[in-house]
């Protein structure tokens, strides 16, 4: 690499675009967050550890509130989710979208209101619908023809519940082919191609205790271009219309989902929030107006982009190892803490902290500390030459689809988390130990 070249990476490891807008430099290479030093909270709390800003998370559900007036805005738990979260959920305004009882048995025993919570999942159990009645959730999304009948006998003759169906629009989106969901070649939702978002309105509509309210669609996740949702938001009106013209029921509502991309390195594009609430606006007027229909109540359900750039991880670096002229940093997590790299190749940006470094930057791979060639944290980025073990690596963009789909692997435990706010910091899932794997295993 050339020595321009190298200063232009040295640079960009410099930018602060992508961290949580409290971040601070302080001296000799230190960075706070909300007012806290990493290096403190690493040496308070241990590494690995995840840092969530809770200012940030809090700005983040303004801003969507702000842009979507008249708009019911759900926080999508799978994201993260913990009571912390749930409250501020709550105080700022939003809904909860949940997968799970476990998500929402959480949830609402911390508090959350159950009439604001959407239960999700393309393969729900009995626990899963059976907790939903219970609580009393607002809504389920219908995910398939065989739930029908057994959400139908779960909810009894006598028994009421809101539901919404989701629909599959045929268009391709996301930042992976793992992470899309709008075409008919995955596992969620009804196609609008074969039929089968037809029946099943015909068999909802045909059950007189399950209330249909609207229509669903989720199109993928990781998208930066607000194109793909007017394209889903103009064929779900015209699925609208068809079930006016066949059924004279005008549905109420239209959830467009979330999947809001966000960038995860300097300079990558990111979902504009104003331009897709602009754009959808627009869309459903002109789309309603020419079907004659009245504009539905719209619902969408940001997770990612609420709490990912809102978190850092934080890594203590083990080894450096040279081996031809390939560089491996390995560090005290990886993939049993933040699987996203090996699952679907996400690049991440991380940076040393704690101590100002002048050596030339050199090509590395930030690698776990797990049994797996692919646990992989950052592949070739640009880190100081000098790097050294007791360093420490913090990884911006990091409060989404982590610690929520860590794992028990080589029983590491998983990492805790702690949120900063006007310069005090304070546990909020402490970290897992030996004692909680012990106290699991009952087979002596």
């Amino acid at each position: 690499m050339t020595t321009i070249a190298l200063a232009v990476e040295r640079a960009a490891g410099d930018d602060l675009s992508i961290w949580p807008g409290s971040t601070t430099r302080l001296p000799h290479g230190h960075l706070a967050v909300g007012g806290v030093d990493l290096t403190e909270i690493a040496e308070r709390f241990g590494t690995p550890a995840y840092v969530l800003d809770q200012g940030e998370v809090r700005e983040r559900c303004r801003t969507y509130r702000s842009a979507f007036r008249d708009t019911e805005v759900l926080y999508a738990a799978k994201a993260f989710l913990s009571r912390a979260m749930v409250r501020w959920m709550e105080e700022e305004g939003l809904g909860l979208d949940v997968c799970s009882a476990g998500e929402l048995e959480l949830a609402v025993t911390a508090g959350f209101p159950a009439d604001r919570i959407v239960l999700h999942g393309n393969a729900k159990s009995p626990h899963d619908l059976d907790a939903a009645l219970r609580l009393g959730v607002g809504r389920i999304v219908i995910d398939s023809l065989s739930e029908i009948p057994r959400l139908a006998a779960a909810v009894g003759r006598n028994g009421s519940q809101k539901v919404m169906i989701r629909i599959v629009p045929g268009i391709t989106a996301g930042g992976h082919t793992k992470i899309r969901t709008g075409t008919d070649d995955q596992k969620f939702g009804l196609s609008l191609t074969d039929g089968q978002a037809h029946q099943a309105i015909a068999r909802v509509l045909g059950q007189p205790q399950l209330e249909l309210t609207g229509l669903h669609c989720h199109i993928g996740s990781q998208i930066s271009d607000v194109e793909p949702y007017i394209v889903a938001a103009r064929r779900m009106v015209g699925l609208m219309a068809q079930v006016r013209d066949t059924h004279g029921v005008v549905l109420a509502e239209l959830d467009m989902g979330g999947g809001h991309g966000i960038a995860y390195r300097p300079g990558e594009a990111a979902l504009d929030v104003t331009a897709l609430a602009r754009g959808l606006r627009a869309e459903l007027s002109e789309s309603c107006a020419a079907a004659g229909l009245p504009v539905p109540h719209l619902i969408i359900e940001p997770g990612r982009a609420v709490a990912g750039p809102a978190g850092v991880a934080l890594y203590r670096v083990l080894a450096v190892k040279r081996t031809g002229e390939r560089t491996f940093i390995a560090v005290d997590g990886g993939m049993s803490d933040n699987p996203r790299p090996a699952l679907y190749g996400v690049r991440y940006a991380p940076r040393l902290i704690g101590r100002h470094s002048t050596a030339e930057a050199c090509t590395a791979t930030v690698v776990g500390r797990h049994c797996e060639a692919g646990d992989i944290l950052a592949a070739d980025i640009e880190l100081p030459g000098d790097i050294r073990p007791g360093d420490l690596l913090a990884v911006p963009v990091a409060g989404a689809y982590q610690l929520s789909m860590a794992s028990g692997y080589n029983l590491v435990g998983r990492p805790p988390v702690v949120a900063v706010d006007e310069g005090r910091a304070r546990l909020l899932v402490r970290r897992e130990t030996l004692d909680d794997f012990r106290a699991r295993d009952v087979g002596l």
